[in-house]
């Protein structure tokens, strides 16, 4: 009598402790299903917060699909979807939609992003890039007319240059050609296109005379098969040289003109279910460690809070309303004056 007195107890004890696992998360005993799509840049990030959260948080399922900034904001415009990964602040257009179909938003930056430049591990001449060059490549004037890599640099071999780029309903298109060619949307329209960055890197690592560009974790995670392409700010090719994304350049503003803040848009409505909320305050908590591992750049410490602050305030909206720029830009500034 008395050992099963003890095994009930410790059956007891047992179903008590659940685990362990699932205590960790922030949901503890909630259900429901969250739906992401978007960016394929912010894609990694989000998808590593999400497989944590279901290990964390086995109740509660998590999609995340990968359509593109702009693809993502059209499904999110519609409520098809409860958050937007985006690597690129919200258009003006996409605002009306989001209007037009009801839905207001909190705007969470979760990382920056340093876009790299890369060619093949077999290019043995390309040793830096300048912004200028990369305009006379991608510019819309280039189309049909600059197709050898000689016609860039004159020590550049007479060989076809392929080119390698995000279709036009990325984040990154849009931001790649504001930062480089000076408009959005600008660019010659005769290169390999596709939001699927993974589609890049194998056609990038598989051409010699190659050349694309995509987010940083994309190259991090594949660096055994591509070379990252310093990139000159200056107008002269017989420069200083290039410098190259790394936490440090992109965080501290050097890698300029392609370091960017990384976004997720949480939309309000869904933003007070509580397995939206778990999942959010479970992202902001652990965005900071997951991002080293997947290859973006952490917000620096002080930012998190204030981004937690905003989400818990559901301060609705974006900071880069009217088409301000995000070159350059401080994100605990910004939040800060928000708040």
């Amino acid at each position: 009598m008395k050992k099963l007195v003890v095994l009930l107890s410790l059956t007891v004890a047992l179903a008590s402790c659940g685990g362990g696992k699932k205590n960790q998360g922030s949901g503890e005993g909630l259900s429901g299903e969250v739906k992401i799509d978007g960016s394929s840049t912010v894609y990694p990030l989000s998808e590593a917060v999400a497989e944590e959260f279901r290990n964390a948080e086995g109740g509660i399922r998590v999609t995340v699909g990968e359509s593109g900034t702009g693809g993502g904001f059209k499904k999110f415009s519609r409520a098809e979807i409860d958050i937007n990964n985006a690597s690129r602040p919200i258009k003006d257009e996409e605002v009306e939609l989001c209007k037009q179909g009801g839905v207001d938003y909190i705007e969470l930056p979760v990382a920056y992003d340093g876009l790299a430049v890369v060619v093949s591990k077999e290019n043995t001449f390309v040793d830096f890039l300048t912004v200028e060059e990369l305009k006379k490549i991608w510019e819309p004037a280039a189309q049909g007319k600059i197709k050898t890599w000689n016609q860039i640099r004159a020590s550049f071999p007479n060989q076809p240059i392929n080119l390698y780029g995000a279709g036009t309903a990325s984040g990154t298109y849009d931001y790649f050609t504001e930062a480089i060619v000076g408009k959005a949307k600008s660019s010659r329209g005769d290169y390999n296109a596709s939001e699927d960055d993974n589609v890049l890197v194998k056609g990038v690592s598989s051409d010699k005379n190659a050349l694309g560009y995509f987010g940083l974790a994309y190259y991090t995670n594949n660096a055994d098969k591509l070379k990252l392409v310093p990139i000159n700010d200056g107008d002269d090719s017989n420069g200083k040289g290039g410098i190259l994304p790394t936490p440090e350049t992109v965080a501290n503003g050097t890698y300029q003109p392609l370091s960017r803040p990384l976004f997720i848009y949480v939309n309000t409505k869904a933003a007070d279910r509580a397995d939206v909320k778990a999942f959010i305050n479970f992202y902001l908590d652990n965005a900071s460690s997951l991002s080293k591992e997947v290859g973006t750049i952490p917000l620096s410490a002080e930012v998190y809070p204030l981004v937690k602050k905003k989400f818990e305030a559901k301060k609705a909206g974006s900071v880069f309303a009217g088409g301000k720029k995000t070159v350059g830009v401080s994100m605990a500034e910004l939040l800060k004056a928000e708040q």
